[in-house]
């Protein structure tokens, strides 16, 4: 059976569930918002649709913000009306800025910080467009929508706290058990395999990062929630942390002799085995075997090294077998925790900033050109759309799914209310016209792949249908709205495809930015560094790789260049940890290697730059051979990753020198 078919024929029991839950809650809202006699009954129901999430902590949070954000949009509506009742036009650019400015915060910010500022962009064109006409009743209308709005939240929590609860905590267990195996097999691939494919190395940087997601989510369900977002927190470092000792024992396998090679060999194949089916014992028992071979003196420093990175993989594997236990038990490790720091890009910012006003802008002048009532409308779903899509890559995409959802809405909606609601009388009856078709478009909200058409179908039929105490049974008036949705959505989508930036564009960006935190990196606290370059570059290889297969193959070599950027970084870091107890001489030539090597990495790679490092190595170098203590494990170690270093520069450089700058 196919995938759609299954969500709808034989739906899976949670699915189930959470399509009973959310008819149930919508069903408090609307009966609470009748009761109290509101004016607009239909965004009560609205807003259950829309906050509703699987799990009852998504909903807390996703409806906490919603409720600031409304609250922001209200009185901003509120403001700008008061100022520009009397000229629409200015009216209306300012609503673009408005929703272009909440737009670019809601592309700077992450999680819900971001969706406060989805919805108070587009809630100032819920509340002022509508009142443009009558500017008096601005203040009235703002207290109604927000009470409806508030009303549908206070719903969609409690009803989702009482039925089938099901708790993000709960599940951190499972889902950090999934995410910490899948960084062993990436770093079983990593080290195996002469030609390592993307596939493996992005499912675990994926889990990372969607793992942290739903670390915020549990931050709402109490002291044990919080407990375990704070151990989940510790996973995500020492995950990306091992991932990235992983290609640093690739690296340096790949430069051992012929004789090395040979002798490691053994080790990597039980190295491997370890990793497949991962236990702490063995993890351990390994771990401190290569720590002893990486002493022997009778092998080259280059094998020794190696079987020390070994080793240290096995101690980061430990380390986040550890954390993945403790996110399931609640307790907390006491080391420094951090966060993970995203990319965040300057510029694309008010790029998709100008995407939501330029749309907004164009609804606008056809409404007042044409003075078309359900112009209006068109207008409202434009900022909705633009609030919630226009600083995605995909925009168009979803936009275009959108759009699908309003064609289904509009026969459905046309159905219930011209020839059903006009039969029926009474709360019950308009229940099961309402809740029929909605149950099915629930259950295909719960299904990735269908949500965003479903979701869109649910709102809209919920907006044509418009139930209240007082229904009108009109279908010109129906069909008008519909229009007006379909040329609003349809003119955003539009917007999204013109202004649309080529794949390879966002990716020299990405790369350039990538090179910025690379010199930024050799200055900034040890203690920060993990988890501030490793999550950041987390998120960049991610978004390299949604374009990957959309380039040309001599483009794809982006992915390649966020890998060996990964690559400098975790050597530059290795390096700083082995030389922070330096004293003296050594303890100079260090600040100056670093102080001299930043501003060449923020420059870049390029044609002719491969021995930009071979000088200021060179005094480092001479620094460490002459260090009293110069046999001790950190300088070995020190030695060794310098060496690397500059291997890997040179192989970016050349990589450059193929394929031009980025």
């Amino acid at each position: 059976m196919r995938p759609s078919l299954q969500a709808f024929l034989a739906p899976d029991p949670l699915a189930l569930k959470f399509a009973i839950k959310t008819l149930l809650a919508g069903g408090l809202a609307l009966w609470c918002a009748f009761r109290f006699d509101l004016e607009q009954p239909q965004w009560a129901l609205m807003t259950v649709f829309i906050v509703s999430q699987p799990l009852s902590g998504m909903v807390v949070a996703k409806g906490l913000f919603r409720l600031i954000g409304t609250l922001a949009g209200t009185a901003m509506s509120v403001v700008m009306i008061a100022l520009f009742a009397q000229t629409p036009w200015l009216f209306l650019i300012a609503i673009s800025l408005w929703l272009g400015l909440c737009t670019a915060a809601s592309t700077t910010l992450r999680n819900h910080v971001s969706y406060a500022f989805v919805l108070s962009g587009y809630t100032v064109a819920i509340i002022g467009l509508p009142a443009i006409s009558h500017p008096l009743d601005v203040f009235d209308q703002a207290v109604a929508r927000s009470t409806e709005i508030c009303l549908g939240i206070l719903c969609a929590s409690a009803v989702s706290a009482i039925l089938w609860p099901r708790r993000v905590e709960a599940n951190l267990d499972r889902q950090a058990r999934a995410t910490w195996l899948s960084g062993m097999q990436a770093a079983r691939s990593e080290i195996g395999s002469e030609t390592r494919e993307i596939k493996g190395l992005l499912q675990a940087l994926g889990k990372i990062v969607e793992v942290d997601v739903q670390r915020d989510h549990a931050w709402f369900e109490g002291y044990r929630g919080r407990q375990r977002s704070r151990a989940l927190r510790v996973l995500s470092r020492d995950l990306l942390s091992l991932l990235r000792t992983a290609r640093g024992v690739a690296r340096q396998r790949s430069v051992l002799d012929a004789g090395d090679a040979v002798l490691l060999q053994p080790w990597i194949a039980e190295l491997e085995r370890v990793l497949e089916e991962p236990h702490a014992e063995a993890i351990r028992a390994l771990g401190e075997r290569l720590g002893q071979a990486g002493t022997d003196e009778s092998l080259s420093n280059d094998l020794r090294y190696c079987l020390t990175r070994c080793a240290l993989l096995l101690r980061k594997a430990e380390e986040a077998e550890r954390a993945m236990r403790a996110v399931a038990t609640g307790e907390v490790d006491e080391r420094e925790t951090g966060t993970l720091s995203w990319h965040r890009d300057g510029l694309m910012a008010p790029f998709y900033g100008l995407r939501s006003a330029l749309a907004l802008l164009g609804m606008s002048a056809f409404w007042m050109a044409t003075a078309w009532p359900a112009a209006t409308g068109g207008m409202l779903l434009a900022a909705v759309i633009c609030s919630l899509f226009a600083n995605r890559d995909n925009a168009v995409t979803i936009g275009l799914g959108f759009l699908r959802g309003i064609l289904y809405a509009v026969p459905a909606a046309a159905l219930v209310s011209q020839w059903l609601l006009p039969q029926w009388n009474g709360f019950p009856l308009l229940c099961m016209a309402l809740g029929v078709p909605l149950f099915f478009a629930l259950l295909g909200m719960a299904t990735p792949a269908l949500a965003g058409t479903a979701t869109s179908f649910s709102i809209h039929f919920i907006t044509l249908v418009a139930p209240s105490n007082l229904m009108q049974y009109d279908l010109a008036t129906l069909l008008n709205s519909a229009q007006g949705i379909v040329i609003g959505v349809g003119f955003a989508v539009l917007v999204f495809r013109l202004l649309t930036l080529p794949p390879d564009w966002l990716n020299r960006r990405l790369i350039a930015a990538t090179c910025v935190d690379l010199g930024r990196l050799t200055r900034r606290p040890l203690a920060q560094a993990e988890n501030w370059f490793g999550g950041r570059m987390a998120d960049r290889l991610i978004r390299l790789a949604r374009h990957y297969t959309l380039l040309p193959r001599d483009e794809q070599r982006r992915w390649q260049d966020g890998l060996l950027a990964l690559d400098m970084g975790n050597e530059l870091i290795h390096m700083r940890a082995c030389l922070n107890g330096a004293r003296g001489a050594l303890r100079k030539a260090r600040d100056q290697f670093l102080a001299q090597l930043g501003g060449i990495l923020e420059r870049g790679p390029g044609e002719g730059r491969e021995q930009s490092l071979d000088a200021i190595c060179r005094p480092l170098e001479e620094a460490l051979a002459q260090d009293r203590v110069r046999d001790n494990e950190p300088n070995r170690l020190a030695v060794a990753a310098l060496a690397q270093l500059r291997l890997t520069w040179r192989s970016w450089c050349q990589l450059e020198e193929r394929h031009g700058a980025a």
